[in-house]
């Protein structure tokens, strides 16, 4: 029997890192397409493709995101062995906020608004690029605030 409250299975925590390089390379991509009027309706293409990948991440977590299973099946086996697991509900919470975050570029971005598009993609960016660079996860560090002060309850 199986307790309600315990902590799923834990993942490996470099796999959402290895996806925050993909995200971050592509958000960057999308900042500097966004700045030129010329390139702003490929920058909304690539912001609508990366907030379909936030969704993803968003509703079937890290560990079967596409960057995932990237990782799993091509940078995993290449690895030792993680010294510990991690819990996979702080990086989904990641992808909700990277998800709301780029959403709202995205819709400021089909009003026509790039300068907005531009700027929810730069903070997209930026909360990428922390994780990626420095393996510090923004939108988890959110996830256990409100986990502490009871936003968040036990699942």
């Amino acid at each position: 029997m199986s307790e309600s409250n315990s902590a799923p299975k834990g993942i490996d925590p470099r796999g959402p890192r290895f996806g925050a390089v993909i995200t971050s390379v592509l958000l960057l991509i999308t900042v500097f397409l966004g700045l030129d009027p010329a390139t702003a309706d490929a920058a909304f293409i690539l912001l609508a493709v990366i907030t379909a990948s936030f969704a993803w991440g968003a509703t079937q977590g890290t560990a079967k995101h596409p960057y995932g299973l990237l990782f799993k099946k091509f940078v995993r086996p290449r690895l030792a062995a993680p010294k510990e697991l991690e819990d996979p509900r702080p990086p989904k919470f990641a992808q909700v906020v990277g998800f709301i975050v780029a959403g709202i570029g995205l819709v400021l971005g089909a009003f026509d608004n790039t300068v907005g598009l531009t700027i929810f993609a730069s903070m997209a960016f930026f909360a990428a690029f922390l994780n990626a660079a420095f393996n510090y996860c923004l939108g988890c560090q959110i996830y256990i605030g409100l986990k502490r002060i009871g936003v968040i309850k036990n699942d």
